[in-house]
């Protein structure tokens, strides 16, 4: 029964779109987010369900939408060039068979990213990606937010739609995602007009950014606490009366301690006793040997490349962890000497590294630090705008920096390098930069009396002649 629902739903959404092919895209959005065919028995994940609703998005472009106003930018040049990149380091890779299978999926989500911004010609089509992406997301968000309130969650128990975990099912990963997407929830309940501003979306929109706290407390990810944290941060830039805001937030986080379950705050303890955490130590042994790894191999070793390591660190007794929780029997006094091998980088930063080389790190760091600073110029130029029809601008270009922000932090522990939701954000800030870079170049253009009136001046009266009668003006 599930199975024809999720059918059904899809191939509403498909016919809807042959009517208009921008909402293509909006589709292979929900499928690429929520993963029906993951969530189906035997109907969807029989098929490439991905690759042919991307097929579709593609053509619906070529065949039924103008060209006219699509503007290619200097990003999507990176993007295809770091494609190239990993498409030769998979050649070349030292873990072929699995590097095939994750070049499968990234180099899909890295063609997508490229084409999005293309089809992003108007605020309409760029608010409704966001819509898209925020209410998608939402659908795991909402399901984590109940369960979490009804049982508290915990690590690596807490079930989103399926037992899944990759992708936005993963603890880590949604985590950061959901601290990610709050200030995009906020600029749609203050500037959206699919579902113009009112108590409904607001009382909405409050209540999603509630549930998306709520997961970094449910999956007890230590990545979705720090996003909290720079989300906090961040928000200081903005505020009137900073030392009110963060006394407040510091009263109100103190005031939740209590709410919290224990198994929450033990987790949570080990971000300053890292050396206790067999989960921490292995990451930092694995940073340490992918240096290494590095510069032996500097065009990197191409996916997967992890799968190489052979580890060894020191792991110390944490004297106020319960004895039924110890994993390893300690004899004597000191550390004890783990090893391990084949340990996933655990951040996206040595996932290049390792991965694709110094090249390959250099090529994604400009990506996103580019967006990061593309929003910030976007945020100046129309902070202080008089035109009412731009004045939503520089709220979702500070949305759109917050969110990479926060991302390019959590990314310092999660090995989220292509995730795709992530190249979603970047194409709606491509969307939003060639958008506005367009209409400014149109108003460059129109008459002198227009760009200054809003108004075309209306034609001068000719010179009247000698002895010609005197034209008469009130």
């Amino acid at each position: 029964m599930r199975d024809l629902v999720f059918v059904g739903y899809l191939l509403a959404l498909l016919f809807i779109a042959f009517k208009r092919p921008f909402l293509f895209t909006l589709v292979y959005a929900y499928v690429d987010i929520i993963a029906p065919q993951r969530l189906s028995y035997f109907l969807l994940n029989s098929i490439p369900l991905s690759l042919i609703v991307f097929g579709l998005a593609f053509l619906g472009y070529m065949v039924g939408d103008e060209k006219k106003d699509s503007r290619f930018s200097v990003r999507q040049g990176l993007m295809i060039l770091l494609l190239v990149y990993c498409g030769y380091t998979t050649v070349q890779a030292a873990v072929p068979e699995a590097a095939l299978e994750k070049w499968d999926w990234v180099w899909k989500a890295l063609v997508f990213a490229i084409f999005l911004p293309l089809t992003l010609k108007t605020k309409l089509r760029i608010e409704a990606l966001a819509l898209f992406m925020v209410l998608c997301a939402g659908t795991l968000i909402i399901t984590g937010g109940i369960k979490t309130l009804a049982s508290g969650g915990g690590y690596g128990v807490l079930v989103l739609l399926i037992d899944d975990n990759s992708g936005l099912y993963e603890g880590s990963i949604i985590s950061m995602v959901a601290i990610c997407i709050i200030p995009l929830i906020l600029w749609l309940a203050n500037w959206g007009t699919v579902f113009p501003p009112d108590w409904r979306v607001k009382l909405f929109a409050y209540a999603l950014c509630f549930a998306a706290l709520l997961i970094p407390i449910g999956t007890q990810a230590r990545t979705g606490l720090v996003c909290i944290a720079v989300l906090a941060v961040l928000q200081l830039r903005f505020v009137k009366y900073r030392f009110i805001y963060a006394g407040l937030a510091v009263i109100l986080g103190l005031m939740a301690i209590p709410f919290l379950p224990q198994s929450f705050s033990d987790r949570m303890s080990t971000i300053e006793n890292y050396k206790a955490d067999e989960s921490a130590s292995t990451r930092i042994a694995v940073w340490q040997w992918t240096l290494e790894y590095a510069k032996n191999n500097p065009f990197g070793g191409g996916f997967d490349s992890y799968r190489l390591n052979k580890i060894s660190y020191d792991l110390i007794e944490d004297p106020d962890k319960p004895e039924e929780e110890v994993e390893y029997e300690i004899e004597d006094e000191g550390p004890i000497e783990i090893v391990d091998e084949s340990r996933a980088f655990h951040s996206s930063y040595f996932e290049m590294l390792g991965e694709q080389g110094y090249p390959g790190l250099v090529i994604w760091l400009l990506i996103h630090g580019g967006g990061i600073w593309r929003m910030e110029v976007l945020r100046r130029r129309y902070t202080k705008t008089p035109k009412e029809g731009e004045k939503w601008v520089a709220p979702l270009a500070i949305a759109l920096q917050h969110g990479h922000i926060i991302y390019m932090v959590g990314a310092l522990f999660v090995g989220v390098a292509y995730q795709p939701f992530i190249y979603m954000l970047v194409a709606m800030q491509l969307g939003l930069d060639t958008y506005m870079s367009r209409r400014s170049t149109e108003a460059k253009w129109r008459p002198i009396a227009k760009r200054l009136t809003g108004k075309a001046r209306p034609p001068a009266l000719p010179k009247p002649g000698p002895g010609s009668a005197q034209p008469f003006t009130n």
